[in-house]
């Protein structure tokens, strides 16, 4: 799991699906694909198995994280996609419909604001020790500023809570802007961590809003 937490929601872009035997690919249904005119437009509304990842990835920021939360999709080397593929071939290569994948990824920017929490609702709860408080900075980042009883997630701490932690477990995911914790939650809840959310702003956020001792940087 290429360093894991730590490592895995700094990646821009992940590595080529493993690819099928000869024998199981039907080199006929990719021709259609190959020949398809390139996708120049930005409108949402227009997105087709045509558009390539790199496109749809621009136009939907929320959508890697989506594909790999619902259909694993876009995590690892075992399940990843170039950017140049076109979405209906990322379907087909997993077995996945084009149009329910395109609903989904459309869906995906709203479905994502239920995956975060404010800061003041995550000062709520780890003062009643109701959450785990994750930082998936960079232990530099970390050396900067910090959350009182927060977790900094090294590779031996993701492989804990992978292994290990209860499903249910309540986690908030933290990073100085709040992007990177987004691509945390989106893995841990692909590995059925249900409670798991993304603190809105980061530790930025909490500076400003929650505690202002904490250097900003």
């Amino acid at each position: 799991m290429a360093t894991l937490l730590s490592r895995i929601v700094g990646k821009k872009t992940v590595e080529p699906a493993a690819t099928k035997n000869d024998d199981e690919l039907d080199i006929r249904a990719l021709k259609p694909l190959v020949e398809q005119k390139p996708v120049t437009s930005t409108d949402p509304k227009d997105l087709s198995g045509a558009w390539t990842m790199q496109q749809v990835t621009t136009v939907f920021p929320s959508a890697q994280r989506a594909l790999f939360q619902k259909y694993h999709v876009g995590g690892c080397s075992s399940c990843g996609f170039q950017p140049t593929d076109t979405l209906a071939t990322v379907a087909m290569n997993h077995g996945l419909d084009t149009s329910e994948v395109i609903e989904h990824i459309q869906s995906s920017q709203e479905m994502e604001k239920d995956i975060e929490i404010t800061p003041q609702d995550t000062a709520a709860l780890l003062k009643q020790g109701k959450v785990k408080l994750l930082d998936v900075r960079t232990t530099e980042e970390y050396a900067i500023a910090s959350v009182p009883g927060s977790m900094l997630v090294d590779q031996s701490l993701a492989q804990e809570i992978i292994q290990s932690w209860a499903k249910d477990t309540p986690i908030v995911t933290l990073c100085h802007h709040g992007m990177r914790s987004l691509d945390a939650v989106a893995y841990l809840r692909g590995h059925g961590f249900v409670n798991a959310r993304s603190m809105r702003g980061g530790i930025d956020a909490w500076a400003d809003q929650i505690d202002s001792s904490i250097q900003r940087y």
